[in-house]
């Protein structure tokens, strides 16, 4: 359910915003053009949105400055303290995962993440895909920015590549967690009841948005 990789994110709650921004040599191309990332998914998400993974809060604060309602769930505590400070108590931020995680007590038509989807195993994206379906009506959306490949090939470049220039850390990174190709995630999204469109983003990053078919 991605908590294996909690201590990670909890040791990264201080500095993770210097790295979205730049700050980390070894990231800085996986979060190239972050705020522009934000920013589509903000714009592509509808009025009600359930998001996940919020970290520190900086797509939900692109949400709440459009006027949208956002419930956030979040696994890591340092993560979730570091949310409120910056979001002010403007939104409602919980507990869970996932594939564990509170229902909002009123409908949602999207269901948004950022650099998140990639802690499941594909089995795992199978899974969460199969809840999310549930909870969404026809022509509800799940909107997500995240690191995936168009093949295994380039997913092997990617890490030999990262290896070439010293970015070790990257590198393991790219080995150790659940990064997919997008002919998965497109059988996934399919397989329960979504069209999904895909857009690359920078060199890592694509944003897919699946919209809920009538069944």
């Amino acid at each position: 359910m991605g908590r294996e990789f909690l201590d990670l994110f909890e040791q990264w709650a201080e500095s993770y915003d210097r790295s979205v921004e730049g700050g980390d040599e070894q990231y800085r191309d996986v979060f190239a053009g972050y705020d522009r990332i934000l920013n589509t998914v903000a714009d592509k998400a509808g009025r009600v949105v359930l998001e996940f993974g919020v970290g520190t809060g900086n797509l939900t604060k692109k949400l709440l400055e459009r006027g949208k309602t956002v419930y956030g769930i979040e696994p890591s505590a340092p993560m979730r303290k570091k949310a409120a400070e910056k979001l002010g108590g403007r939104a409602v931020i919980l507990d869970g995962d996932f594939l564990q995680f509170p229902v909002p007590p009123e409908p949602v038509d999207t269901i948004a993440s950022t650099y998140a989807f990639h802690h499941l195993t594909d089995e795992e994206k199978d899974e969460a895909l199969g809840k999310y379906s549930q909870l969404l009506q026809t022509g509800g959306k799940i909107v997500f920015a995240d690191t995936a490949f168009r093949d295994k090939k380039a997913f092997r470049q990617a890490v030999e590549a990262a290896r070439e220039r010293g970015f070790h850390d990257l590198a393991d990174d790219l080995e150790r967690e659940y990064y997919t190709t997008l002919d998965v995630l497109a059988s996934l999204f399919a397989s329960h009841g979504f069209s999904v469109s895909f857009a690359q983003q920078n060199a890592f990053v694509w944003v897919m948005e699946a919209v809920k078919q009538p069944t």
